[in-house]
């Protein structure tokens, strides 16, 4: 094994390393990249011929997880590891979406690059460390790529930031922000924040960048002890002379057919249009002289896109015109409404122009939190939002499958929107799960998830901190000075222009970003700018959302559980479970209420309705409740004994009557006076060292409204009941008659009387 190669530096307090040269040299290039205990291996690998069959750029990026890394073997029947967690899916396309611009374009060679956590501290999340790497692993490989870019974690806490928190410190923070930037530029940005203001997210973010300075540094020595040069590739470009042909054809009919405002009408125009250039302009004028673009059909259908999105382009900078005409700021029609599916706990519907989500709201018992199964600290999941793309929206006819990488993201873009809003545990002990079902679909689906999880939040009645609304902001850029920014882009403008920035938040702040580019960085002033825009269209979209509902509703769902938590003894957990669980199971089987009860003494009690939950209540609060001398109870006789009978004083307890402290008379058997059914009123004479209870019924009124009343009921001194008369048993009839037997002659003189004889004297 050859020496490595190893540099270092002190980032946020702590030693960041990376190193290449020790693994994976089969690789076009690796890096091991170190921070605290964290260790991250990444591979860049390209293919050695370029697939000339496609017109995109084919870029794979992998995060792998090991549980390993984490020393933890993985939950359920499959060891090996299944489908990637959603959060490895996430902080793939974390790093996919930082490194894509940055490629040549028209590059055709597959490029896949892989994270690996070896080994992950907690307080040195592992994906911060996979962006690092990729970045130091395209830099130093002979891969083509117009890199490097730095990577950092920004915390927020009592006013302060933090660069790359520990994991205390990000559950105190108000914001946890990844910046990815070039020298020059910004490339990414991903957020989840508690209502931060634009002023203090806009200098967490210029911190950011500064900081990423010492992580470019760093990967530039990299490149100086161990870069490759780079490949010399073929780079399949729309030639220019196509592209101005397409132009002369058919710019004019490009032109007016993309200014049509529905989105179906545009593209079927656009699609049939396409067909019949490419046929046209591939067709000889003279029937035997060869097509004048033979061979040459994927590079003119390119030629069109190019054309299509020029024009675009050039309406939006030169003429103001966006497709369906709106005005640079304005956003589309709003459509809210809440309550309208009968059966489920609560429903949002959000359109905004042909984009359209209908989020439905679950609750359930804290039981039903989803189990992590990942490399990450937390264990459980009560809030939960998954998002649904069926072809449908889009018109489309496809297989339906499992959610991708792209439905995965949206819904946990969504899910961070609000997070930080749902109330705590301690106010609200309900697991909550939402599913946006995207109907139609034409721009900032997502945005529209986060809006319709609100409306079915607030007619759930869950009492979130504030309403969230999201916008998605395009941009056409040309330069510093000349560039649009586009509120509420649709379909067409996210295609043809060069920035989605999705922001969300509340009226006071900021509760998530996620900003994707295709140009190769984005300059701060362009940042500031888009995040006021970004809340001047949230208030605006929050203002139609309050019309519908202005506030969450009062009560939960009727058709909700209701949850009902109390505190008990923790040594007494054991009484309410009861033997093999008997005493538990016949809680739940008598009231229908589900019970989770922790080792702190917390118990939750989910039931179908109020009357029933507050019933297991008290019945798991009579088992722990605490028996005192003196105390009075109404109970049920359970069984007898010779010296007394045993009266149920509380659900699971018991306590002996002794005979004679069940009646001032002299009895020999508690027959005598009770039968096992009866109801008795008792008060606690006695509680011995080993806990056993000791009643007495003397000086009670028995309770003769209840169960059967015996001969304890009556006054002391009463009249003595009469035992009952003992009648013959019936003849039994369950099996056959013997006939009689006949009588035995007696022999003579055996009537006569016998004679008496007398003892002697």
């Amino acid at each position: 094994m050859r020496e490595p190669i190893v540099v270092s530096a002190e980032i946020g307090g702590d030693i960041l390393s990376l190193e290449t040269g020790r693994f994976a040299n089969q690789a076009n290039s690796a890096v091991v990249v170190r921070y605290g205990d964290s260790v991250v291996l990444v591979t860049a690998t390209m293919s050695a011929k370029a697939r000339t069959d496609i017109d995109f750029f084919p870029l794979v990026v992998d995060f792998e997880e090991r549980k390993y890394a984490v020393g933890k073997i993985p939950g359920g029947f499959v060891k090996r590891g299944g489908r990637p967690s959603d959060e490895s899916i996430v902080q793939g396309r974390l790093v996919d979406r930082a490194i894509r611009p940055l490629f040549p374009k028209g590059m055709r060679n597959e490029v896949q690059v892989i994270v690996l956590p070896l080994s992950v501290d907690f307080d040195h999340p592992p994906a911060v460390l996979g962006l690092i790497g990729a970045s130091a692993a395209l830099t130093i490989s002979d891969i083509p790529w117009n890199g490097p870019l730095g990577a950092v974690r920004i915390g927020y806490v009592n006013g302060e930031f933090i660069v790359n928190p520990n994991s205390d410190l990000t559950e105190l923070s108000a914001m946890e922000l990844v910046v990815a930037s070039r020298p020059d530029y910004v490339m990414m940005i991903e957020a989840d924040a508690d209502q931060v203001p634009e002023e203090v997210m806009m200098q967490a973010i210029e911190l950011a960048h500064l900081q990423n300075q010492k992580v470019i540094a760093l990967i530039e020595e990299l490149r100086a002890k161990a870069g490759k040069p780079k490949a010399a590739l073929p780079l399949y470009l729309v030639p220019a002379e196509i592209k101005q042909a397409v132009k002369a054809f058919a710019g004019e009919s490009i032109k007016q057919a993309i200014q049509n405002p529905d989105k179906l009408a545009r593209e079927a125009a656009l699609d049939q249009l396409k067909e019949e250039i490419v046929v046209q302009m591939n067709t000889p004028p003279d029937p035997e002289s060869p097509p004048p673009y033979e061979g040459r059909e994927l590079e003119l259908s390119m030629a069109v896109d190019e054309v299509i999105k020029e024009t675009v382009r050039e309406l939006i900078l030169n003429e103001g015109k966006r497709p369906d005409g709106r005005a640079p700021e304005e956003i589309r029609e709003i459509y809210c409404a809440v309550g309208f599916l009968p059966r489920t706990h609560g429903s949002g519907l959000f359109q905004r122009g042909q984009t359209q989500v209908l989020t439905t709201c679950t609750l359930g018992a804290l039981h039903e939190a989803q189990i992590l199964d990942a490399l990450v600290e937390e264990e459980t999941k009560r809030y939960m939002h998954f998002y649904n793309f069926p072809p449908f929206s889009t018109g489309e006819v496809r297989p339906l499958r499992g959610p991708g990488r792209r439905e995965v993201g949206h819904g946990m873009l969504a899910e961070r929107a609000l997070v930080r809003m749902i109330p705590p545990e301690e106010e609200f002990p309900y697991a909550i799960l939402l599913y946006s079902e995207v109907l139609e679909s034409n721009g900032s689906t997502s945005m529209a998830s986060v809006c319709g999880s609100t409306l079915a939040l607030m007619d759930a009645g869950v009492p979130i901190k504030a309403p969230v609304a999201g916008i998605a902001t395009g941009l056409v850029y040309e330069s510093e000075d000349r560039y649009v920014l586009l509120t509420d882009i649709q379909g067409m403008e996210d295609a043809c222009g060069d920035m989605d920035f999705k922001v969300a938040g509340t009226a006071q702040g900021i509760t998530a970003i996620q900003l994707d580019l295709k140009i190769p960085g984005l300059p701060m002033p362009v940042i500031a700018e888009t995040l006021q825009r970004a809340r001047q269209a949230r208030l605006f979209i929050l203002e139609k959302m309050l019309e519908v509902i202005p506030a969450p509703r009062p009560e939960i769902s009727p058709r909700a559980p209701r949850i009902f938590v109390m505190e008990i003894n923790p040594e007494k957990i054991g009484d309410v479970i009861g033997p093999a669980g008997k005493t538990v199971k016949k809680i739940i089987a008598e009231t229908g209420a589900q019970i989770q009860i922790e080792q702190t003494g917390k118990v939750y009690i989910a039931a179908p309705d109020g009357e029933s939950g507050e019933r297991a209540r008290q019945m798991i609060e009579a088992l722990t409740k605490e028996i005192a001398v003196g105390e009075v109870f109404t109970g049920r006789v359970t069984r007898l004994m010779a010296r007394g009978a045993f009266v149920e004083v509380l659900p699971g307890k018991e306590g002996l009557v002794d005979l004679r402290d069940l009646t001032d008379r002299r009895v020999s058997r508690p027959e005598e006076v009770v039968k096992v059914g009866d109801i008795l009123r008792v008060r606690v004479k006695e509680i011995d060292h080993m806990g056993r209870i000791n009643l007495t019924t003397r000086g009670l009124e028995q309770p003769k409204e209840f169960g059967t009343v015996s001969a304890i009921a009556q006054p002391v001194g009463g009249p003595t009941p009469r035992p009952p008369e003992r009648r013959p048993a019936p003849p039994r009839t369950d099996r056959p008659q013997q006939p009689p037997r006949p009588e035995k002659p007696q022999p003579p003189g055996e009537d006569m009387p016998k004679p008496q004889f007398r003892p002697k004297r």
